[in-house]
Order: C-alpha cells, then structure tokens, then sequence
C-alpha cells in the first residue's frame, strides 16, 4: 500500500472558517488534484477516507468543507443552511474557489490538472465551479443534479459525469430531464448514470443519526458509482507513471 499524509487545513469562506482534509500521495513530484465536496450534511470521514483513497491511487485530494467544521445531523438544521445555498450561485462558488484556491496552492498539486467530484451539495458546488468557466479537466456529481442559471453550462469546458439513484425522491426524473436537457444545450460532454433501485445519497455508508425520507445506502451501487467516477480521473486526469 502507498503511503499517504493528510493534514487539516483552516481556510475562509461564506464567512466562516473551513476546515478542510488534504491528502497526498507519496514521492515529491507534482500530480494531478481532485477536490471532493460532501452532502449536505458536511464533510465527514466518508469524504476523508475517499481523498485518501484518491491519494492512494496517486492523486493530490482536498475534502473540503461547507459549514465551518460542523457536520450537520440534523436534516432540519442541514435544509435550513443547504437551501440558500444551493438556491445561490455565488455562494456556491465562493465556496468552490476558496476550496480550489488552497488545492492549487499546495506545492504537490498541479494546478493545471485539476477536477473537481462532489456529493449533493458538493457535487453542486463542483458543477457551480464549471458553470464559472474554471479550468477543470472533469466534474463528477452524484444526486447532486442542479440546474444552473440559463446559459452558463456553455462555460463547462471538461467532461461531466453524473450519477443518481433511480428512486431518488429528492432527484427525480424531472431533475435529471432538466439537467440533462441543460447539459445537452450546452454542448457539454456529459454521461448520466442511472443506478436501478437507490435511492438519494445511495453512495454513502449509514449513519449514526436518523436520515431524511428517501435516503438509503445501496452497497452494490456505492462501489460502482466510485469506480465509475475513479475511471472518469483515469481517463481525464492520468496519474503519470
């Protein structure tokens, strides 16, 4: 197994302080970054283990964050914080850019070789970075279908992949009609995902507190939609040998 080392790193955005998780890989040269944005709920060791995991497979990985270093159990506290947001562009791309500018930043990161992959509200943050024209080589987002303003997907400028459970009560199909249409306006490379049975946030291992209505942990679907988003760096972003 390769040797990683992670760290926190403290950063300002949406006026509050993040507390975002960077993983690196071994050796001293420069590789490829992936910023990986949570749920809404915010980041936790899912998102932690999955930069270490991208570490391992050789890439620079910063987990960001979206709530000033809480994690948000309560899905009447987390609707209450997430729906502005994701109601708000250019929140969301502040929240993106400062999480971006910090993976750039980082000396082992190549920052012209960069991708950004996101879960819910990160995945819509992710989509909001390529929305604003921001030089990535691939966007993954999973259940994080949002629409944006009209006429800025135009901007996107990589491949994006996105991933939904086909039972998702919080994506449902009008969601993935609108998005797809967006993307398909835009000339934008895209490929939707469509995982039979799962519901919203499939991807993500149970949790300790109670979940919302329609959100449920599919096993089988979690380890494709990760080798899938996976494939998507290896074709867009190759780690070099």
């Amino acid at each position: 197994m390769t040797t990683v080392t992670t760290r926190t790193v403290a950063y300002p955005a949406d006026n509050l302080t993040m507390i975002g998780h960077l993983a690196l890989p071994a050796g001293a040269g420069r590789r490829p970054a992936v910023l990986i944005g949570p749920e809404g709920m915010g980041l936790s060791d899912v998102e932690r283990r999955r930069a270490e995991a991208l570490a391992e497979l050789g890439y620079v990985a910063l987990a960001f964050d979206l709530h000033g270093g809480r994690y948000l159990a309560d899905p009447e506290e987390m609707l209450a914080r997430c729906l502005p947001l994701l109601a708000d562009p250019d929140r969301m791309r502040g929240i993106g850019h400062a999480a971006l500018d910090v993976l750039r930043a980082e000396p082992r990161a190549d920052p012209d070789r960069t991708a950004a992959i996101g879960y819910g509200t990160g995945g819509a943050v992710a989509l909001e970075l390529g929305r604003d024209g921001v030089d990535l080589r691939a966007i993954a987002t999973v259940n994080g279908l949002i629409t944006g303003r009209p006429g800025e997907a135009a901007r996107i400028r990589c491949p994006v992949w996105a991933g939904v459970g086909s039972e998702d009560p919080i994506m449902p199909p009008a969601q993935r009609d609108a998005f797809t249409a967006e993307m398909q306006a835009a000339g934008v490379d895209w490929r939707l995902v469509v995982y039979g049975g799962a519901l919203h946030a499939f991807h993500h291992p149970p949790v300790a507190h109670t979940a919302p209505p329609g959100v449920g942990h599919h096993p089988r679907h979690a380890q494709r939609a990760w080798r899938d988003i996976v494939a998507l760096l290896a074709e867009c972003v190759p780690v070099p040998d």
